[in-house]
């Protein structure tokens, strides 16, 4: 079923000239910057991919003070009774944002593009994030900052200076086990047996597939933790118990 959606404003609008520019990261035009209007021109970039990444197609028809159109048009499924009588075990939203809320997050991402996406995601679930663009920035950030600043890293893998396969493995040879230990979930752009093989071997917890699932990186970002804290509380059982 294909569903046709349109959104008006009333704003300052757009000129011609600059409507073909206008999906390009970082793309602002002149009098958006002289009007004090904010953003960073990673916005529209943003919301086309993602359309894209759901096969679907965007417009935009815009005018100089009198406002613009945008139209997005999506392909829906439609259901069918044995869907809806299937019992599929998911983590509720809601639970899952009160789970993960408050959480500390350091994200290793070079593309500025993905490392937005990614930070709106994870804040919009209420967890606390940083990011280095490199896997030397994020070993460094792990062995600078006090042990425990960090409940888990995510860690892209194609990176340059050092990818994530060697970051996690110099950060599970810290001298610090409380950093070495830190949870590491590897993000690639691929879901392939090898790629989840490397990233285990190279010492990583969990791995998830690009684009970003909130739902799937909620999960096992939760999973990941509970198995640390199930870990932790045997360890301490076995020391008061000696």
């Amino acid at each position: 079923m294909k569903i046709k959606t349109e959104i008006k404003d009333t704003g300052i609008g757009m000129s011609k000239e600059y409507l073909p520019t206008l999906f390009e990261p970082f793309s602002r035009e002149q009098n958006t910057t002289t009007g004090r209007v904010g953003g960073t021109g990673l916005g529209m970039p943003i919301v086309k991919r993602m359309v894209d990444l759901m096969g679907g197609s965007l417009e935009v028809e815009s005018e100089p003070g009198k406002g613009t159109v945008f139209t997005f048009t999506l392909m829906h499924k439609i259901a069918d009774r044995k869907y809806y009588s299937q019992r599929i075990e998911k983590v509720k939203t809601s639970s899952m944002r009160e789970s993960l809320s408050g959480k500390h997050v350091l994200l290793a991402e070079d593309n500025d593009l993905n490392a937005e996406i990614a930070v709106t995601i994870l804040e919009e679930a209420g967890i606390v994030i940083e990011r280095v663009e490199d896997g030397i920035q994020c070993v460094n950030r792990v062995e600078q900052m006090s042990p425990g600043t960090y409940d888990l890293i995510l860690m892209d893998i194609q990176m340059p200076n050092m990818d994530g396969y060697q970051a996690a493995q110099c950060i599970r040879h810290l001298n610090d086990k409380t950093r070495a230990e830190i949870p590491i979930i590897a993000m690639t752009a691929n879901a392939f047996a090898e790629d989840r093989k490397r990233a285990f071997d190279a010492g990583m917890n969990e791995h998830i597939a690009k684009p970003i699932d909130m739902e799937k990186l909620g999960a096992a970002i939760l999973s990941v933790l509970k198995k640390r804290e199930s870990l932790q509380t045997g360890k301490n059982n076995s020391i008061n118990e000696s």
